[in-house]
């Protein structure tokens, strides 16, 4: 072995900082990027479901989108609106303007609740990725389950989902 790689393998006050250091680089990484892959919980304090953390609404999917492009689609962050205390990602431009136009028939019904719990009487945060249009509105669900009930008896649950939200919803506020 050569003098200088013998010098670079020697212990010395400075190594045992490097490799704290190091360390705690790694601890960090790996905090960040499990943070980075799970999706942050979702406020069920407020009349819409907003991330905690960033304030998006349904995630930073594009509400839009689940009408034109029939699927879930994530938002960009220069096409936002601010609207019901969330702040809604969009496409494009177009599918923005959309949506601030008419709110009531894009955004998700029952401010993002699976409607399905609401006819129940609680109230769970829907997930963008259980998703069902019906009656040309969107609705977002807890569960893929709660997406099959909905599916097999709309009507019934809408009926019970709207007579509960009303004070689900009063109750979120307070």
């Amino acid at each position: 072995m050569t003098a200088r790689r013998q010098e670079g393998n020697r212990v010395g006050p400075g190594s045992q900082f490097r490799s704290g250091i190091a360390l705690i680089a790694l601890v960090l990484a790996t905090l960040a990027n499990s943070l980075w892959q799970s999706p942050a919980p979702a406020s069920t304090t407020e009349r819409v479901v907003v991330n905690r953390y960033t304030g998006l609404a349904i995630e930073g999917f594009d509400p839009v989108g689940y009408f034109v492009d029939a699927g879930p689609v994530i938002g960009q962050e220069h096409y936002e609106a601010a609207q019901a205390g969330a702040v809604w990602r969009f496409r494009n431009e177009g599918n923005r303007a959309a949506f601030i136009a008419h709110p009531e028939i894009y955004g998700p019904q029952f401010g993002g609740y699976d409607p399905v719990d609401i006819a129940r009487g609680v109230t769970v945060a829907g997930n963008p990725r259980f998703w069902l249009i019906s009656g040309r509105r969107l609705y977002l669900f807890g569960r893929e389950q709660t997406r099959d009930a909905f599916s097999a008896d709309a009507a019934r649950l809408l009926r019970e989902a709207s007579q509960r939200w009303p004070t689900l919803q009063q109750e979120l506020t307070r």
